[in-house]
Order: C-alpha cells, then sequence, then structure tokens
C-alpha cells in the first residue's frame, strides 16, 4: 500500500490540472484499498477464520465511517475548489478509521492511526507546497514502517 503511495505522488507531481492529481490519488486509494483487503482476506485465511468474522465485522463497522466520510468531503472540497484541503482531510480521516478499527487490533495499530491525524493536522495548517511530501510520507512511509513493525511483530 506504501508503494502505491509513493508511485501516487511521482505520478500526481506531474499532473498540471487540479482534476488530473485527483484522479491520480483516487486510483491510487482504490488500488491500496484493494492491496488491503486482498490481504486482509489472506491473513484471515491463515488463521482459520473469515474476514466476516466478529472481530473482522467490529474493524469494518469501525474502520468504514471516516473513509465514508473523508469520499464525501471529497467531492464537497473538489466542488468548492478547495483542493489543498484534501491532503490534510484525507489523512485525518483515514487516521481517525485506523484508530477507531485499530481498537480491535494490536496495539501499534492505533499508534499509526495518530501518526496519520498528526500529519494531517500539519497538512491543513502547513503550505499548500508541502502537500505532496506529507501524503507520500503518510500514505507512502507510514504504512511502509509500520507495515514493517507488525509483519516482523505480529507475523503480517
Amino acid at each position: 500500500m506504501g508503494l502505491t503511495a509513493l508511485i501516487a505522488t511521482l505520478v500526481a507531481s506531474r499532473s498540471s490540472e487540479p482534476g488530473e492529481w485527483l484522479a491520480v490519488w483516487l486510483s491510487a486509494a482504490v488500488l491500496a484499498l484493494g492491496i488491503g483487503g486482498w490481504t486482509m482476506v489472506l491473513k484471515a485465511r491463515r488463521g482459520g477464520t473469515t474476514v466476516f468474522s466478529y472481530s473482522g465485522r467490529r474493524f469494518v463497522l469501525s474502520y468504514l465511517p471516516p473513509l465514508l466520510v473523508g469520499a464525501l468531503l471529497t467531492l464537497v472540497l473538489m466542488r468548492a475548489g478547495l483542493y489543498a484541503a484534501l491532503p490534510g482531510t484525507w489523512l485525518l480521516l483515514y487516521g481517525t478509521g485506523v484508530v477507531t478499527g485499530g481498537a480491535f487490533s494490536v496495539r501499534v495499530v492505533p499508534i499509526m492511526g495518530f501518526c496519520f491525524m498528526a500529519l494531517g493536522a500539519i497538512a491543513l495548517l502547513a503550505p499548500a507546497s508541502w502537500s505532496a511530501w506529507l501524503l507520500a510520507l503518510g500514505f507512502g512511509g507510514l504504512h511502509i514502517v509500520f507495515g514493517i513493525i507488525i509483519a516482523r511483530r505480529y507475523g503480517g
């Protein structure tokens, strides 16, 4: 998932129109969600359960609402031409989803969510020129770093 964001950062940096930039990031988000879902299914199978077990349902029901709010706010901010607010909004709401969904996971997952939220707050308050780096640091860097930690300490 993190590599997807790093590639999106590079591709989006070459776009000259906000709509192109948004299309790159939305495509990367869909791809990353697919990768995340696929890896969750694989991990559940290895554990002899399904993604829709009791704990899996609790995770999804906690994780999904902030992402849906993020999708709705993306439409609203896009229609208002407030593209500069999107990176902070995405990072904050994704982080919120990770914190709430991670409450039913290993301890390090909510910590990752709080890191996303901190980057989101910075992105909303920092100059717009920092947005690409903050998106790369969050969706790229945090996913890679925490993914390695989770894989080593908790088996993936």
